[in-house]
């Protein structure tokens, strides 16, 4: 393993990572692309566990029901969960297809799709070196995937988790209507919070500060990054307890 790679990672994949910008449902070009990075970053020895998003298919909040009418919002965010289902059906056999071997676990039993999530089979798993992809979340309603992503790198005991985003890390305000926004270099948990920057939902933010497990935040769109970010290089924004607020 490379010198600064760290060793068990957790790939939070928002649903975007599967289509191209401005479209919706899959693009097998994108996730192929996307498959190729986590493929390398295997080859290279991390332990590699990814989250998947289900954004690009459905998301939750758009069919929340107003006035008891139309659809629960639990029910919305089951049928959200289905989608990081079929975003992570999708991932598999882009891997697979690079010869990576890999499992797909959900939340939510449903095994002749795929294995119910286990802690410590998702743990066998990574050690024997196969892909962990993990689906719906925490299996319940209300809960985003990043707060699963948070939860799930605490339960594994990964090194690091890594945010995915099409940006190129955490910024003052939103670079797409800002451009005078500034993009920090690293942040406290805290800083997070006080500043309300909308990098990750607090509850993630808090659940990894209180076990301080580091953040990277990143461009997955730029070639070759989620490889830099696995070997530890120095992109995008760092999220920890001993970082300080830098532009």
């Amino acid at each position: 393993m490379a010198s600064g790679q760290r060793r068990r990672i957790v790939l939070k994949l928002s649903g975007e990572s599967f289509c191209r910008a401005g479209e919706r449902g899959i693009s097998m070009d994108v996730t192929m692309h996307t498959a190729q990075q986590i493929a390398r970053a295997k080859a290279g020895g991390a332990e590699m566990a990814v989250v998947t998003g289900g954004g690009n298919i459905l998301r939750g909040a758009q069919f929340k029901s107003t006035a008891g009418e139309g659809i629960h919002e639990a029910t919305a965010h089951q049928m959200g969960m289905l989608a990081t289902v079929i975003n992570g059906l999708a991932l598999q056999d882009a891997l697979e297809s690079l010869g990576c071997s890999v499992r797909l676990m959900t939340a939510i039993k449903m095994e002749p799709l795929a294995e119910p999530y286990i802690r410590r089979r998702a743990r066998r798993h990574l050690e024997k070196g196969r892909v962990v992809i993990i689906a719906c979340g925490t299996g319940n309603p209300y809960v985003t995937t990043d707060t699963a992503a948070a939860q799930r790198a605490l339960e594994i005991e990964a090194d690091i988790l890594l945010k995915a985003t099409k940006v190129d890390g955490v910024y003052s305000d939103d670079p797409e209507k800002n451009p005078h926004a500034h993009l920090f270099s690293e942040l406290t948990y805290s800083s997070v919070l006080e500043k309300n920057l909308r990098v990750m939902d607090p509850t993630a933010i808090t659940q990894c500060m209180e076990h301080d497990m580091p953040i990277l935040v990143f461009n997955y769109r730029k070639e070759g990054n989620i490889e830099r970010a696995v070997n530890g290089e120095r992109i995008g924004t760092i999220i920890s307890s001993r970082a300080t607020v830098k532009a």
